[in-house]
């Protein structure tokens, strides 16, 4: 019987997908999913008369392929992926390839690699982006782990990822939990991204007072300029939809609680781990926890009403700068991030070529947008750029609007409108162009109470300092 290339355990949408992605592209598959009823019903449907193996058991899965044995670990992070790799490992010959396309975090990748390498089993921590339609028609994929086993698989990566006019969206970007920090950021600025287009939709909401079929109208006309991006172009799509049973939009009836699965958390857990400042991130995921709250919300407006206050607009003029306030904060979303993956290669020995990270993001990923464009060229010519801020077009595009962006900003506030993303943005912009910050003080109080020493700025040493 003829062999698989490849074998994916789990069937979930994006495992699935992940099959039919591969076989469209001329590979075997061979699938296995821990409830046996999920896989009959793939191959029963979906993958039926398609090269596509199923296997009711490890066992028969691993005997189904071709040598040296190539999976895709398509199951949820954390236990279950160590799970199966304990049951996999005793059934597999040295050389043999795994791979964890999940939302691993990175640390765990590093122990996976180290402890598969002392069993002569290659391991890859492949971070994939692009929802369940990326995974069936094109994702961007993130790598990283052993150099030698992603050679081997290669050529079925990129095949089966998106593309662009750069070529594949996918790369390797280091040993280790590379590709999973890579991929970890990325979600940290989707975070960041969605919370900037919520805020927009809210200041032209309660400020302009615009219907939804004219935001709708604003996303839509955005999404054909600078602010092109993925994002950009589902919010408009959903504006649109209504509701069949109220005939009212469908976003107005959703309860204002966001989900999420953790990897922006993870982001700015590991960020303040490294020492670098990723604010706009830092401040979605508050949004989202502050979200969270709807039932003590509901109770405090009820006991104390709201701070909502009525403020004139030109609603033409205010969304063109409102315009201008998404671009710079969704710019200075991408350069946290870059500049915690920048550093994050440094600190861990990852060498990630980060000219390739904005490469791979420009199709197939949740983040892909027009802006990448600008961000790639910025790495092209300097690619140890410490951060996007150095790059004078950069700078140009932020300083340019900076002005729109406080000007939303203190509408906003006049308004009683919270803006966590715009306004942490637009903090951290004032923070990066201020030479002297008050930081001063904080480190005399340190020296005061915990004699936490200090340097001089008319002198070299460290200092103490009796206070009293």
């Amino acid at each position: 019987m003829a062999k698989a290339d490849i074998g994916i355990v789990g069937m979930s949408i994006m495992g699935s997908n992940l099959a039919l992605n591969m076989e469209r592209n001329g590979y075997v598959v061979a699938v296995f999913n821990r409830t046996a009823q999920r896989t009959e019903q793939f191959v029963g449907t979906r993958a039926r008369d398609k090269n596509i193996m199923p296997a009711y058991s490890l066992e028969e899965f691993v005997e189904l392929l071709k040598v040296p044995k190539k999976i895709l670990l398509m199951v949820k992070a954390g236990k279950p992926v160590d799970d199966f790799i304990q049951k996999l490992v005793p059934l597999l010959e040295k050389g043999s390839i795994i791979m964890d396309g999940g939302n691993s975090h990175y640390m765990d990748t590093e122990k996976r690699c180290k402890l598969l390498e002392d069993k002569g089993i290659r391991f890859l921590g492949a971070g994939i982006s692009g929802g369940e339609k990326g995974a069936l028609y094109g994702p961007s994929i993130m790598v990283g782990g052993s150099r030698e086993a992603y050679d081997e698989v290669a050529e079925l990566l990129n095949v089966i990822s998106a593309r662009t006019e750069d070529g594949s969206c996918c790369a390797y970007l280091g040993e280790g939990g590379a590709g999973h920090f890579v991929k970890m950021t990325h979600n940290g600025i989707e975070y960041a991204i969605m919370q900037i287009i919520s805020e927009a939709y809210d200041l032209l909401r309660t400020i302009a007072g615009m219907e939804i079929s004219e935001i709708q109208q604003i996303f839509e006309q955005w999404n054909g300029g600078r602010l092109n991006s993925f994002l950009m172009e589902i919010t408009a799509k959903l504006l649109r939809k209504i509701d069949d049973e109220t005939g009212k939009p469908l976003v107005e009836l959703i309860l204002d609680k966001a989900g999420s699965k953790g990897t922006g958390k993870w982001t700015v857990q590991s960020a303040l781990d490294l020492g670098v400042a990723v604010p706009s991130i830092a401040a979605s995921v508050n949004a989202r926890i502050l979200s969270d709250y709807k039932e003590q919300r509901v109770k405090l407006v009820r006991r104390y009403g709201e701070f909502l206050r009525k403020v004139g607009v030109d609603r033409y003029i205010f969304r063109n700068v409102l315009e201008e306030a998404v671009y710079v904060a969704a710019l200075v979303a991408y350069a946290q991030g870059l500049h915690l993956i920048s550093v994050a290669s440094v600190d861990f020995g990852y060498n990630t070529n980060i000219s390739e990270v904005v490469r791979i993001w420009k199709g197939g990923c949740i983040i892909r947008s027009t802006v990448l464009n600008l961000l790639r060229k910025a790495y092209l010519s300097d690619p140890t750029l410490e951060h996007l801020f150095f790059y004078p077009e950069f700078m140009n595009e932020v300083k340019k609007g900076v002005d729109s962006l406080r000007d939303v900003i203190i509408t906003a506030v006049n308004a009683g409108i919270s803006l966590p993303v715009m306004g942490e943005t637009l903090l951290y912009i004032y923070s990066l162009l201020r030479e002297r910050l008050p930081a001063n003080v904080i480190q005399a109080q340190r020296d005061f109470f915990g004699a936490h020493t200090f340097q001089r700025v008319d002198k070299e040493g460290i200092f103490h300092e009796e206070w009293e």
